[in-house]
């Protein structure tokens, strides 16, 4: 369900006489249906880099990214956002939303976007955050007043709230106490179960032990200098 080929990208600081910063080299990489795949490495080694160039944050210098039948690298804007309303889900270490709007249409929105009731999108919305421990009392506010943690789960259950075929996680564990952590990691694997190709960083050793099949070292991908 992903697959990347001869992936290359570079960074040119055009504040520093627009040297030009290679941070990767031909990537490689595979996750099938229903596998969870972690990448490894280093602080800085480029993980995330990686990861937002699946997502189609970061346009890459070369080669290709494909996302079922798409190639995040030549697709065009209004096809890559449809591929994330409809195929990839994205949950990042931040959460980002309009101030204002309330918990309960946050995490509902990916189902309403995609044409789903608004009964039925919160109602799928109130599950995902009882069973992430969310007290009811804070639905109706917007979690941008919320604690970090708190944050973290909304932005979990808004990335699980549609049943997308492809997950990019970017350390889903990290700041949960052990009770959220477990529910956090039981969503992962009944997402696999699904058959949902998941990618991710996990620094959590137990949580890449429990939940992944295969890791990739992205150092490997990391140009030597010289």
């Amino acid at each position: 369900m992903i697959q990347v080929e001869s992936l290359s990208k570079s960074f040119t600081l055009h504040n520093q006489g627009a040297a030009v910063i290679p941070v990767m080299r031909d990537a490689e990489l595979t996750v099938k249906p229903g596998e969870c795949v972690a990448l490894t490495g280093a602080s800085g080694a480029g993980k995330s880099t990686l990861m937002r160039m699946i997502y189609g944050n970061y346009l890459s210098d070369s080669g290709r990214i494909w996302i079922g039948g798409t190639d995040v690298v030549t697709a065009r804007p209004h096809d890559i956002l449809a591929l994330r309303r409809e195929v990839m889900g994205y949950v990042s270490q931040f959460l980002r939303v309009v101030p204002r709007v309330s918990t309960l249409d946050v995490v509902a929105e990916p189902l309403t976007t995609l044409g789903q009731e608004v009964e039925a999108a919160q109602a799928r919305a109130r599950e995902l955050l009882t069973r992430l421990n969310i007290p009811e009392r804070l639905w109706t506010l917007s979690p941008t007043t919320f604690s970090g943690g708190e944050q973290q789960r909304v932005n979990i259950a808004r990335g699980f709230a549609h049943d997308y075929p492809v997950l990019l996680l970017d350390e889903p564990t990290a700041s949960l106490d052990a009770t959220n952590r477990d529910v956090v990691m039981s969503l992962i694997e009944e997402a696999k179960m699904r058959g949902v190709a998941i990618l991710g960083i996990f620094h959590d050793e137990d949580a890449r032990t429990r939940l992944c099949d295969r890791e990739i070292d992205v150092t490997r991908f990391t140009p030597v200098a010289g």
